[in-house]
């Protein structure tokens, strides 16, 4: 049995089990996060859109932790122009309980 979820602004196909990196939640290691926009559930047969309505996934908290550096690097011939920055994005690891189709 599998699901695909939508958090933050990315879809995800999980299934009970899975550890998986999401966009920065906000809650704290060991605490329930409910997943709500159940885009598919697939248990015997594929189920999209107005059949998923009311299905959640329920995933524990497992830490918080930033990605790995990207260098973004701006640069203008001829002028001497440069610049240099780095971006760490931050993610929250969860463990994926329960699919409640």
């Amino acid at each position: 049995m599998y699901a695909i979820i939508a958090t933050g602004g990315k879809q995800y196909k999980v299934a009970e089990g899975d550890v998986l990196k999401v966009e920065k939640l906000g809650a704290a290691a060991g605490e329930t996060v409910t997943f709500d926009q159940v885009i598919a559930v697939s248990n015997d047969g594929l189920k999209v859109g107005a059949d998923v309505a009311g299905a959640t996934v329920i995933a524990t908290v497992v830490g918080e932790g930033k990605g790995k550096k990207v260098i973004v690097y701006k640069y203008k011939r001829k002028t001497g122009y440069h610049k240099k920055n780095g971006h760490r994005q931050a993610y929250t690891q969860v463990k994926i309980e329960k699919i409640n189709a």
